[in-house]
């Protein structure tokens, strides 16, 4: 009687929850699995091409603009950090490697399917995408 039940709930959920999931549906301008796009992203020329062609997939978009974001905040941080005395500049020196764990750290969220909004950055992307 078990089997039958697994059997009747993977036949219910097979076709359409399959469709929905991130990571399996294509419709979208790119062609790409979303969860493969959503990872693309983060390399930010691609982000920015993908925002402006990408219209309609919410999960693209999101991590398109996000990648966009972070890296308009850490071009304004890379130019206000050395002219901070001391700390400034030993922040400077570990910025590339921290932003580097970042995005590797956001490449792999976005490729599991999940929207991981960054603190205050997420915030701002989400409204821009309302």
């Amino acid at each position: 009687m078990n089997e039958q039940e697994n059997n009747s709930k993977e036949e219910a959920a097979s076709p359409k929850q399959k469709e929905t999931e991130i990571g399996v549906n294509k419709n979208n301008a790119i062609g790409l699995d979303e969860n493969i796009a959503g990872m693309l992203c983060y390399f930010f020329i691609v982000g920015l091409i993908f925002l402006f062609v990408e219209k309609e997939n919410r999960f693209i978009r999101f991590h398109a603009l996000q990648s966009v974001v972070l890296a308009v905040a850490l071009i304004i941080i890379s130019m206000v950090l050395p002219f901070i005395p001391i700390i400034g500049w030993m922040l400077s020196i570990w910025l590339p490697l921290l932003v580097l764990a970042l995005v590797v750290f956001l490449m792999y969220q976005a490729y599991n399917g999940k929207y991981y909004k960054l603190p205050i950055l997420g915030d701002i992307t989400e409204k821009q995408l309302k």
